[in-house]
């Protein structure tokens, strides 16, 4: 049993081999944000394996059911995973996956939309290239831990025009004339600096030599780490691939733990999570 206990120094743990294994092992409620992409269906068959499309939910549901376990009731999961396109049409597995998850007690609470802003151009015969890619969030609870203060971004300058001449309306609660429920008061922003961002991260996908056949931007788990977490807080990635999440925790001091199925991509994990620990955390806002 894998007992992720307090201790004095960050703690930071690469394990190898199959992520059902070892999650088994781990004890209940004692994650407190589970962040990770794994293989996508049909994608990596040479690291590790390929899952069709067909096969895809049935083979992630035992993951997730661990996930779920080993979660705290005030945690978060977020799920990085991409589309595919067979027979000329998108396949639903994504679709498929989020209700057989929420069948299992999990709470679809927020979908992320991961904008890789330096994608390259592409066509096919019947579409465009992706320059996105999904960031499902669930939840065991409506109630969790979410730090929204962490991850605000400058007001921008829409703010320069838009607070410059406020009409009536703009100074109190405007409710949707469509019956939405969103409402808004324009003039709650005037002075500020920071807002709070939008459900879009606009990153840069991973161009350098990582050398791992999938490796995503650093700051894309870190974006979560602040949203979910404390300094102290555990994360987990039962995919860690190169290690990003857990180097990613480091820096922002939070301990963590990476599962990792391919030998050469384990010791590449080891040798970051060890230098990122040499080097002091940043401190944190919260």
């Amino acid at each position: 049993m894998y007992e992720l206990k307090e201790q004095p120094g960050l703690q930071a743990k690469v394990l190898p081999g199959e992520c059902l294994e070892h999650l088994k092992e781990f004890q209940d409620s004692s994650i407190n944000l589970v962040v990770t992409s794994p293989p996508y269906a049909d994608q990596r068959a040479s690291t590790y394996g390929g899952h069709r499309p067909d096969e895809y939910v049935e083979w992630f549901l035992p993951i997730a059911d661990e996930l779920y376990r080993v979660l705290k009731p005030t945690g978060t999961f977020v799920l990085n995973i991409k589309e595919k396109a067979t027979g000329g049409e998108r396949h639903t597995y994504i679709i498929e996956l989020i209700l057989e998850m929420r069948k299992r007690g999990w709470l679809w609470t927020e979908e992320f939309i991961w904008h890789k802003k330096n994608c390259y151009p592409g066509k096919w015969p019947n579409r465009f290239r992706d320059a996105w890619e999904r960031c499902l969030q669930f939840n065991k609870e409506k109630k969790f831990d979410m730090y929204q203060e962490a991850v605000m971004v400058p007001m921008g300058d829409w703010a320069k025009t838009r607070l410059k001449n406020l009409s009536e309306t703009d100074k109190v609660r405007d409710n949707s004339k469509v019956g939405s429920g969103f409402g808004k008061n324009v003039s709650n922003w005037v002075g500020k600096e920071f807002v709070y961002p939008t459900n879009v991260l606009h990153l840069a996908s991973e161009c350098g030599n990582k050398g791992h056949s999938a490796a995503y931007p650093k700051e894309l788990p870190a974006w979560f780490i602040k949203l979910f977490t404390r300094e102290g807080d555990w994360v987990l990635d039962p995919f860690v691939g190169s290690g990003t999440t857990c180097v990613a925790a480091v820096e922002l001091g939070r301990n963590s733990v990476g599962i990792e199925l391919k030998d050469e991509y384990y010791q590449l994990a080891l040798a970051n999570v060890e230098e990122a620990l040499r080097v002091p955390a940043q401190p944190s806002l919260l």
